[in-house]
């Protein structure tokens, strides 16, 4: 069951909105699909049109009064589920700091959702005991990093804490998000990059298709399935299939 975590420590690098829409075509391609949004901000769940039918269910969840599975949702598409963002959530550090084997927690819980093919987790920003337990449970880290120095200072900062923490690098996998092809540094920081073989080929333009998902509340596929930035997420789906799968 291949678990896959869309994670950076900034906020505002087109994390949710690669977790929409990979899950999406995650779920176009026939595999039973979960998305679980992970941030308060509760951007995925907007997206998807999905909303938690009781308070407080993130901590109910680690408090052992609610089964994880009762809490799943359907979407409006086939073979796509959605966990949607609980409020709770935003104490997830000190909810989890209070359980035993506080950094496994989460994958206790996936194990709990074995019958989907593919699930995938819509992460705040940050680094902290819930990250901890993301990178312990996910089987790929998939992270979009803006081609920006402040934001590659990031990237930096996320492999020392991985190395600090005996985390497997090799899961993290990252791409480009929010291309710019207007900028050169964004060229120049790219080429860079790619040159180290540390990022995927595949990449995300900074297009207004992208942010037009908050106004139609969908994957972008439902509304401008035929440009260019669907094409791009469609490209970068099918790397991660080849890499990861």
């Amino acid at each position: 069951m291949p678990t896959f975590a869309l994670y950076n420590l900034k906020g505002g690098v087109g994390k949710t909105a690669a977790s929409v829409n990979l899950a999406y075509l995650s779920a176009a391609d026939g595999k039973k699909t979960l998305l679980w949004d992970l941030d308060p901000q509760g951007a995925a769940s907007y997206y998807f049109q999905v909303e938690t039918a009781g308070k407080n269910e993130f901590k109910k969840i680690l408090s052992g009064n609610l089964p994880v599975k009762e809490i799943i949702r359907e979407s409006a598409f086939e073979n796509l589920w959605i966990i949607p963002s609980d409020m709770s959530s935003r104490h997830a550090d000190l909810l989890l700091d209070e359980q035993k084997q506080s950094r496994k927690k989460l994958k206790s819980f996936l194990h709990e959702l074995k019958g989907f093919d593919h699930i995938f987790m819509d992460c705040p920003p940050g680094l902290s005991i819930l990250h901890e337990n993301v990178f312990l449970a996910a089987g790929w880290v998939l992270m979009p990093n803006i081609p920006t120095t402040l934001s590659i200072l990031s990237f930096d900062k996320v492999i020392r804490f991985f190395e600090e923490n005996n985390i497997e690098q090799e899961k993290i996998k990252c791409f480009f998000s929010m291309v710019d092809h207007r900028k050169n540094l964004h060229h120049e920081i790219m080429q860079k990059f790619y040159r180290d073989g540390v990022f995927l080929k595949s990449y995300i333009p900074y297009l207004s298709d992208v942010e037009k998902m908050g106004t139609y509340r969908q994957p972008l596929f439902e509304f401008a399935n035929s440009g260019y930035a669907a094409t791009c997420f469609r490209d970068l789906w099918n790397e991660i299939k080849k890499k990861c799968l």
